[in-house]
């Protein structure tokens, strides 16, 4: 392992370092990550190899890669984590609504990994206020694809008319679900979406969705930060868990009403 100097500080001698990974090397302790007093809280490492296997490897250890076009690989796993505990996932009235429209036309309906690869695309393509570009490169979806065919990252999809107009997509490890994008080319396909997510989880007696960062939208829709060391607890129980059938039935829909 070598160290890569990304960050000198002003008026100081002093120089942060982070651990530069080899391609098939393994991910440093937990503890060692960045903390609040550090340039960078949460970041990891950089470098190694960004493929179905050490994704794999780095979802296990509560570890995701976020970087931008220019940038190498980096792995982050922030203290404290942002989770959508499920029990506390908020049905606004609003949504409630739609939601009890959407599910009452036979012209509407969620699916499951029938277009993973294109909810990944859109969800690069979709504008964010606050961001001019996107983390969801090319190689990001190559690899997340990857973990896709090979059964451990799904889509969530909310079709109206035969059309895609919203989705998300996720990692799951056993009954470890980490929440990674969303987009919507609709009024709340998104939002319906997530609620379906929850549906699904909450029939499958998944506790918790990682949300990864603290964000304004997701604290709406209930999610909150944890220790991570609760958060890793939980991972472990749950990654050993069966894996899921991912296949969304309308009955979910009770789990929310």
């Amino acid at each position: 392992m070598q160290d890569l100097e990304l960050f000198a500080l002003p008026n100081s001698r002093m120089s942060h370092t982070l651990p530069w990974l080899q391609p098939e090397e393994e991910f440093p302790p937990i503890h060692t990550t960045w903390g609040k007093h550090d340039p960078i809280p949460g970041l990891l490492a950089a470098g190694g190899a960004l493929d179905a296997k050490h994704l794999r490897a780095a979802y296990r250890q509560g570890i995701f890669p976020w970087f931008s076009e220019g940038q190498p690989v980096l792995w982050w796993s922030p203290d404290p984590r942002m989770v959508l505990q499920t029990a506390r996932f908020r049905l606004h009235r609003s949504l409630r609504k739609t939601l009890q429209h959407f599910r009452a036309q036979p012209h509407c309906e969620i699916r499951m990994d029938s277009a993973f690869t294109t909810v990944m695309r859109h969800c690069a393509q979709t504008p964010r206020a606050g961001q001019s570009g996107t983390w969801i490169m090319e190689d990001i979806v190559q690899a997340y694809t990857e973990l896709h065919e090979q059964g451990s990252a799904h889509s969530v999809e909310t079709w109206v008319d035969g059309k895609l107009v919203g989705g998300l997509y996720c990692v799951a490890l056993g009954h470890a679900v980490f929440g990674e994008s969303m987009f919507a080319h609709a009024s709340d396909a998104s939002k319906i979406a997530l609620a379906a997510l929850v549906a699904f989880c909450r029939a499958h007696d998944v506790p918790q969705i990682d949300c990864q960062q603290a964000t304004a939208h997701l604290a709406f829709m209930g999610a909150r930060e944890i220790p991570r060391a609760q958060f890793l607890q939980t991972v472990a129980e749950q990654r050993s868990l069966p894996d899921m059938h991912w296949n969304f039935s309308p009955l979910y829909w009770n789990q929310l009403f």
